[in-house]
């Protein structure tokens, strides 16, 4: 049998791109296709008459699955908790027919190995970047009895499970960092501030720097396009702003690998305390994500690891200025200050007005025991992704495993 048979309908996404209207139903596009559950971080959400123009030809429900057709490639995402939804572009809509086959045991079937290589493997042995809907509709399949399916779709469901609550404990840690970053940085209530005499908005200790200041290097991210393949290139993982949120998290997998110039990893290779600062986004809400580089990425990631064309690399020029940097930059993206040095680019795209923010002042404390706390919390964030690049691997290394027949207790 071939997928269209134990579906009830397959149904490709309108060929037309919408803007990011910040609130409303979120835009399901390639970006938040995970592998098996949907990526909601930095969404892009559209209006309801915009919604409805999008679901004519299927409203997405419980246990549809959406498939990315390119960039990346090959994902498959199941929709749950009643998520109302709507196809961005290059997206599939899958509904399983389920007196056929366990909706979850498909959404792993179609990440399986086997069945990503008949959907993106070439006859040369490469991979193509774009699935054409009669591919999909045509990959043949073959399941084990319905009970099967069942047990081997709670076995790795339970892995997802875990995977998503540790994705939620960094999400509640972060946040607790920005509330004692804004507590003790913004509005300067830290400890002993009744007794710090404050100077034209400086406590005593303190200096007012300008980012520009703060930093020993600041370049743009050097990928752009891949270079070729040869003895002066360098293979080497690239962090995109799309990247960043699955970094944090402790999801390293899909973070692409790219051939890099000698030159590139010379001067663009990441390294410890470094941040990547997204500048260029469709959704004006994303402009402004950074990531704080640390040793767990760098063990992950790989030491030939640079940033996007679209990203900013900063060297700050000590763990100091490195944190205090960082969690500046992450009360300024949360809490809209950014806003006013956002600017509407060509094509949607949404430019970060760079060299205003290079400006911009903040508050350097010279206590290093201030930034306890937050080593303190950034610590707990960092076992939290050990765990969870633990278990994506585990569950990675089943999924083909199981799907071979190997028997599940």
């Amino acid at each position: 049998m071939i997928l269209n048979d134990i579906c009830e309908f397959i149904a490709d996404c309108p060929h037309t791109t919408v803007p990011d209207e910040g609130v409303g139903y979120p835009l399901i596009r390639t970006p938040n296709i995970g592998r098996g559950r949907l990526i909601l971080n930095g969404v892009h959400r559209v209006s309801e008459k915009v919604y409805r123009s999008r679901i004519q030809r299927g409203i997405p429900q419980d246990d549809d699955l959406i498939f990315a057709r390119e960039a990346p490639a090959g994902n498959v995402a199941i929709v749950k908790n009643g998520e109302k939804v709507c196809l961005g572009q290059r997206t599939v809509l899958l509904r399983p027919d389920k007196s056929k086959v366990c909706p979850d045991y498909l959404a792993y079937y179609i990440l399986a190995p086997e069945q990503q290589y008949k959907l993106l493997g070439t006859a040369n042995g490469a991979t193509v970047a774009h699935v054409n809907l009669p591919i999909i509709r045509n990959m043949p399949v073959e399941l084990p009895s319905f009970d099967i399916q069942e047990k081997i779709a709670r076995y790795l469901s339970s892995y997802d499970d875990l995977i998503e609550n540790n994705q939620k404990q960094i999400k509640l840690l972060e946040e607790a960092a920005q509330r004692l970053y804004k507590e003790w940085f913004v509005d300067l209530r830290f400890p002993g501030y009744e007794d710090t005499p404050i100077i034209d908005g400086v406590p005593e200790g303190w200096t007012r720097k300008t980012v520009l200041e703060c930093l020993a290097l600041h370049i743009g991210g050097g990928w752009g396009k891949e270079s070729p393949v040869g003895k002066n290139t360098i293979k080497g993982k690239v962090i995109r702003g799309t990247d960043i949120n699955d970094v944090k998290s402790g999801n390293y997998n899909d973070v692409p690998f790219r051939y890099h110039t000698e030159n590139d990893i010379k001067k663009r290779a990441l390294k410890a305390n470094d941040i990547v600062f997204e500048l260029s986004n469709g959704n004006i809400n994303n402009i402004g994500r950074c990531l704080l580089i640390d040793d767990l990425i760098l063990r992950n990631c790989g030491d030939n690891t640079i940033c996007a064309s679209f990203c900013k690399l900063f060297r700050p020029l000590d763990r100091i200025h490195a944190l205090t940097l960082y969690w500046e930059i992450q009360d300024m993206q949360s809490s809209g200050r950014m806003l006013p040095y956002k600017k509407q680019g060509a094509n949607g795209i949404n430019n970060f007005a760079f060299e205003d923010f290079l400006s911009h002042e903040l508050l350097v404390p010279d206590d290093e025991s201030l930034l306890k706390p937050l080593e303190d919390i950034m610590r707990k964030m960092s076992n939290i992704q050990s765990q969870f690049a633990l278990l994506i691997q585990a569950r990675d290394r089943l999924l083909p495993k199981l799907m071979s027949g190997e028997t599940v207790n």
